[in-house]
């Protein structure tokens, strides 16, 4: 039996459950779970949010951990090995798709805290995860900060790397959250100009201590117009509804506005408004094992680790509690203390 925390009702509160795995697949490895970062996406799991989630549900999908079981087909993973798993946990690995290397495109993809297809996630002392979608920690990346790069940091590195943005070129940031922060991050480190866009002047200097040159105040209409035809890449990082439109013409010529953040209201946009200038509208999903590999190298490479508070899972009621009240630094990591 594995000992978890778990959600018996959308919006509950957690609480103790254990569930039997049944035989561990013979792709798949079986992860002692060390820590397990706390996402804004497992608010929205847990309080059913997209009308995705089934009861009980054991979120968590920012996990780190040392394997101690290994399916016979797993043949590039050991006993012992430290890994990390992120939203994804299993894709066919056939399809043209995956065999395309979109494996977080694949139409089978599940993710790690799928209660309908019977998995549980990472808030828990074990989780399991297909070797594929296992990712090996590299030296120099901070184990105990490295939850939150298998979710949010993959998020906001894949767009640099899928849509192949320069070094020369100028990327703007909304948002300075858990997902912005990292964003700054990567941003700086790719040798961008990189802007951030705020709602909290208070957080400037905070901003360019996480890698912007510029800050922009968001609630400022003049300082968004004098932006106007700047950015090659606008990356959005939050949940809620803007006026799209200024963001848009803060593009350059072949610009392009992408989405992380999942807001889930309308954009109000004409096709017009993208026509003058070739405005690219895109989103992107949390990115591919290639990618979850490559980042944690430039990671290492640049002394790039997330923001984090640290608190025990069994504190986990409080930390959601904590991340509700907007009060999140930028990322919580819950350590396992399952006795």
């Amino acid at each position: 039996m594995i000992r978890a925390w778990a959600a018996h009702e959308a919006g509950g509160k957690l609480t103790p459950f254990e569930y039997d795995p049944g035989p561990l697949p013979d792709d798949e490895v079986e992860i002692a779970v060390e820590t397990c970062g706390l996402c804004h996406s497992d608010m929205s799991l847990v309080d059913d949010e997209w009308n995705i989630s089934a009861y009980p549900l054991v979120p968590g999908h920012e996990i780190v951990g040392r394997i101690v079981e290994a399916g016979p087909a797993v043949k590039h993973l050991k006993v012992g090995d430290r890994v990390g798993v992120g939203w994804f946990a299993h894709s066919c690995l056939g399809c043209h798709t995956c065999m395309s290397g979109q494996h977080n495109l694949c139409a089978d993809a599940t993710g790690v805290a799928s209660a309908k297809k019977g998995r549980f996630g990472g808030f828990a002392e074990r989780v399991r995860a297909q070797g594929a979608w296992a990712i090996p920690i590299p030296d120099g990346v901070d184990a105990a900060k490295a939850g939150p790069l298998f979710c949010g940091g993959l998020t906001v590195f894949y767009p640099f790397v899928h849509y192949g943005i320069r070094p020369t070129d100028r990327v703007g940031i909304i948002g300075i959250g858990g997902l912005g922060h990292m964003a700054l991050k990567f941003a700086r480190a790719w040798g961008c100009e990189v802007t951030a866009f705020t709602s909290s002047p208070g957080k400037e200097e905070e901003a360019k201590s996480l890698g912007a040159h510029r800050v922009v105040n968001s609630r400022d209409k003049d300082a968004l117009k004098a932006e106007r035809g700047r950015f090659d890449m606008v990356l959005s990082t939050v949940n809620v509804p803007l006026e799209w439109a200024r963001y848009v013409q803060a593009l350059a010529p072949d610009g392009r506005l992408n989405f992380v953040g999942a807001a889930t209201e309308p954009m109000g946009l004409a096709p017009i408004a993208l026509m003058g200038g070739q405005a690219q509208l895109s989103a992107t999903s949390v990115g591919t094992p290639a990618i979850a590999a490559t980042m944690l190298e430039f990671c290492a490479r640049h002394g790039i680790a997330p923001q984090t508070e640290h608190m025990k899972m069994s504190q986990i009621n409080e930390a959601f509690d904590h991340l509700r009240e907007g009060k999140a630094r930028y990322r919580i990591v819950l350590e396992n203390d399952f006795a």
